[in-house]
């Protein structure tokens, strides 16, 4: 935000909420959308990996012992699939680079 500010010429001291600031620059969505971009962007970038890539083979690696009893964890992945699925992407597509990008919302207005 404080870039955005500062490209803005406006101060803390202004008082000017972040909304307001987001809007003028163009930009929108909020930190939780830009953190699922970044998430997607770098799931297709393992996922075009090849297989014996150490990174490929950490994301593909289940454990083999069970949780212990409770609530079941969130995971990484799972965010990730629901993301894709809010997006409307398919396993696969992050083959094609340009529709990916496209799909997860990567491409964004110039101010």
């Amino acid at each position: 935000m404080d870039a955005y500010r500062r490209t803005l010429g406006i101060s803390r001291r202004d008082r000017v909420r972040n909304e307001e600031t987001r809007q003028r620059i163009g930009i929108d969505g909020s930190l939780a959308t830009d953190i699922e971009r970044q998430q997607l962007v770098w799931y297709g970038h393992v996922q075009r990996m090849d297989d014996t890539r150490l990174p490929k083979q950490i994301m593909q690696w289940t454990p083999q012992h069970q949780r212990e009893r409770g609530r079941p964890k969130k995971t990484w992945k799972k965010g990730v699939t629901r993301a894709m699925s809010a997006r409307n992407l398919n396993e696969g597509q992050w083959n094609d680079r340009k529709t990916w990008k496209l799909g997860i919302g990567q491409r964004r207005k110039i101010f």
